[in-house]
């Protein structure tokens, strides 16, 4: 849902931003880079260290990039594979380093092995829901669900759930529980997801055996 109409949205929003960075000669490509850059710095500068309401500003600022660099593409008929696989390639990579830096706080000051295990499941699990449709599609089998938990939904929530739980530092109370919170439900949901995609693809794959079978 969010994938559809918040993408949808912020693509209107920002095509003005993309024809500036066009007619400055910047490349989508780096657009792509410099994001995924800045993305990782923000998680692993801020969020080891607990400060996760300037990491979450930080991070947002640049994940933006992923909107503009697509935009940027096609404004300049430039649209291609490599970019389509750069661009997906290094989406794993800054989805890695978030929770990668939620888990080393839980692993250090912030004492907590069992939410630093959930923010190691919910990386695994984000990097699985994507394999398992690329994987799929590699075996000319399609995948054509979405599921529960999909990239955009897993940063929306554990991004405003982590600049929330941020406040705390400034004196607001409780507030701090929104993050464990965010992380459990996320894990949840990256799970279901993964099992929506497999018994979709499990049922696509025998569906084209007995496809097979009949011609035979």
């Amino acid at each position: 849902m969010l994938n559809k109409y918040a993408r949808a949205f912020f693509t209107r929003v920002l095509t003005p931003f993309a024809s500036m960075l066009l007619r400055a000669g910047i490349s989508p490509d780096a657009v792509t880079l410099i994001g995924t850059a800045g993305s990782v710095a923000g998680a692993l500068a801020f969020f080891p260290r607990g400060e996760f309401f300037w990491g979450t500003i930080v991070i947002t600022l640049f994940i933006f990039s992923d909107l503009v660099d697509g935009n940027m593409a096609r404004q300049a008929g430039r649209s291609s594979k490599w970019g389509a696989f750069l661009d997906s390639t290094l989406d794993r990579v800054a989805d890695s380093a978030i929770f990668a830096g939620i888990a080393m706080w839980y692993a250090g000051k912030g004492d907590n092995l069992a939410l630093c295990a959930v923010a190691l499941f919910c990386l695994a699990c984000g990097q699985v829901v994507s394999y398992t449709k690329a994987r799929a599609e590699s075996l000319g089998l399609p995948c054509d669900v979405s599921g529960l938990v999909e990239r955009a939904e897993r940063l929306v929530v554990t991004l405003v759930a982590a600049g929330l739980a941020g406040l705390h530092g400034f004196g607001v109370p409780y507030i701090d529980w929104l993050l464990p919170i965010a992380l459990w439900l996320i894990a949840v949901g990256s799970f279901i997801t993964v099992l929506q995609r497999m018994l979709t693809v499990r049922r696509e794959a025998a569906e084209a055996a007995a496809r097979e079978a009949e011609t035979v």
